[in-house]
């Protein structure tokens, strides 16, 4: 599967969220490869640097442990909530700007 087919088989209703999270992190992400990891779109070079993926009520994004501990704060401050590893951003609330900057700092901080 590829992510295009990732994110068509997904309901049309949040299909248009899905591209546009692809284009934020594909917008600082430039030199990453897209590819599918562990059945979800991945931005990778020379391992993988962050993950998205569907859930019933939340888009996941997966920019792993070091990444969400340095947002911490940033994410408390949202109210949103996150685990070891991921972030979840209700459909509603999906903030690209804050996106970029996760992937930005994942690029940065795992080459």
């Amino acid at each position: 599967m590829t992510i295009d087919e990732y994110i068509s088989s997904q309901s049309p209703e949040i299909q248009p969220a899905l591209r546009s999270v692809r284009e934020a992190i594909v917008s600082v992400l430039p030199f990453a490869e897209e590819r599918m990891s562990w059945g979800m779109p991945t931005f990778w070079k020379d391992h993988n640097l962050i993950h998205f993926a569907t859930a019933k009520n939340h888009l996941g994004i997966y920019p792993g442990n070091d990444a969400v501990e340095a947002f911490r704060e940033e994410l408390d401050e949202r109210g949103l909530k996150y685990s070891k590893g991921a972030i979840r951003f209700p459909y509603g609330d999906i903030d690209l700007e804050f996106i970029r900057r996760i992937a930005m700092w994942c690029g940065e901080h795992n080459r």
